[in-house]
């Protein structure tokens, strides 16, 4: 290793590492789908999608580590927000959404393998109940088998994914593929921006803001002291992750474009994972698609429920480690058997609350010398961003059919009409600092 760099081996193995922190079985549904709504339109929707869904998140390693933790980025806004933003990213990526997301993906992966006649909830409910308790298990002793599932879901995963993608991609190589149908909603307005906004169903932006320091520090652990080393290795890293995201969602988008016509109505990826994998391997493809999801979404929620027991465990240590884990369980099991198409609807409002938010945090931690110059950027920006989201939000959750005056906003039609208070918010930000300042 040269002084303050890594190797082109070991670059490679941190940026293999932070693809395998982002990329759990949950992120393989969403770009399949996306392929089979957008049909002919699949092109830049795939666009839009990698901005949040790949973009977004390297962009977040960078800003936390260049701010600091992802509490001390929050603090920039007021230390009462950052906890209230912490914990709830926290929820978002563990029990209210990733995590019960896992036993309803590996579930719904099984499903096409049970016999005719049973009933599905009641399989459901049993499934869960086992899979979470063996998760729970899993977490209380993590280490060596975690590790050990981590090696063989890892590499099996991707030569599942491969085997799924390249007769699509063949397909659309050789000009085999049939023309795609027109795009369905959501994606039959403006395609790409609704690209954009599925992209917030990956959740990796607000994966990316607890792992930006764990990186940092892999980094410095091989031996790069420095923090402009540092910051390159963490680019560097970034780099590797985001070509390996592109290249798998890029992929299975094609998986869902070649499937378009003959899986519309479609509600979610795995089904047209299975369907592709069936269609070209037959029986076994079903089964191996099953086995190998059942084991990726088991490694993912044991690390899941160790990670957010963790953290609740430090911030109220009177209750400990092991009882956060056991709620996690089994609050995730009860979410869970709503299905995966439940969840995947609820987790469109409470992502689209705490996007903004995260963007806003990100894109003020890549400059954050220029904001801590001018201290009330923070506040400003933030909270317009995010009153506008979380009203929206709440709004489309429970009255969506409810005219507000925030709809006329700028882009709101889009879907991103917090865009323009941010905007607001810099330049207000920017006026009562210097205020403040020559006062």
């Amino acid at each position: 290793m040269a002084e303050g760099r890594l190797t082109a081996r070991q670059r490679l193995v941190v940026g293999a590492t932070l693809f395998s922190m982002f990329f759990g079985a949950g992120n393989l549904i969403l770009p399949p789908l996306l392929g089979v709504q957008a049909g002919a339109a699949t092109l830049p929707a795939t666009i839009g999608f990698f901005i949040t869904g790949v973009g977004l998140p390297v962009l977040g390693i960078v800003a936390v580590a260049l701010a600091g933790t992802v509490r001390e980025l929050a603090d920039r806004v007021h230390p009462l927000f950052s906890r209230v933003f912490v914990a709830a990213v926290y929820l978002a990526i563990g029990p209210c959404l990733a995590i019960p997301r896992t036993s309803s993906t590996a579930f719904e992966m099984l499903a096409p393998l049970m016999p005719e006649g049973v009933s599905i909830e009641v399989v459901r409910l049993v499934f869960s109940v086992a899979f979470f308790a063996l998760s729970f298990a899993l977490a209380m002793h993590p280490g060596r088998l975690t590790r050990l599932l981590g090696r063989i879901t890892g590499p099996a995963l991707i030569l599942l994914i491969v085997a799924v993608v390249v007769p699509s991609l063949v397909s659309f190589a050789t000009g085999q593929m049939q023309g795609a149908p027109a795009p369905v909603a959501p994606y039959d307005g403006n395609a790409a921006v609704q690209g954009f906004l599925t992209g917030y169903q990956t959740m990796d932006l607000l994966a990316s803001l607890t792992f930006g320091l764990v990186i940092a520090q892999n980094i410095k652990n091989l031996g790069v002291r420095e923090p402009a080393g540092i910051m390159r290795e963490v680019c560097l890293a970034g780099l590797v992750a985001g070509v390996l995201m592109m290249s798998i969602y890029g992929g299975l988008a094609v998986v869902g474009f070649d499937l378009a016509a003959a899986l519309a109505g479609a509600t979610n990826g795995a089904a047209v994972i299975t369907a592709s994998a069936t269609l070209h391997y037959g029986t076994l493809g079903t089964v191996v698609v099953a086995a190998i999801f059942l084991l990726a979404c088991l490694n993912v929620c044991t690390g899941l429920i160790s990670c957010c027991g963790t953290y609740f465990a430090e911030e109220a240590p009177r209750v400990p480690y092991r009882v956060w884990a056991a709620g996690f369980a089994v609050f995730s099991c009860a979410v869970s058997n709503v299905g995966l198409d439940a969840i995947l609807a609820f987790s469109v409002p409470l992502l689209n609350a705490l996007y903004p938010v995260a963007i806003v945090l990100v894109a003020g931690g890549m400059a954050h010398r220029a904001c801590d110059a001018v201290p009330r950027v923070w506040p400003c920006a933030v909270g317009l961003a995010g009153v506008v989201s979380v009203v929206t939000s709440v709004r489309d959750a429970f009255a969506p059919g409810v005219a507000l005056p925030i709809d006329r906003l700028p882009l709101a039609d889009l879907g991103l009409g917090w865009v323009v208070p941010a905007a607001v918010g810099v330049l207000a930000g920017v006026v009562l600092s210097r205020a403040r300042r020559d006062a």
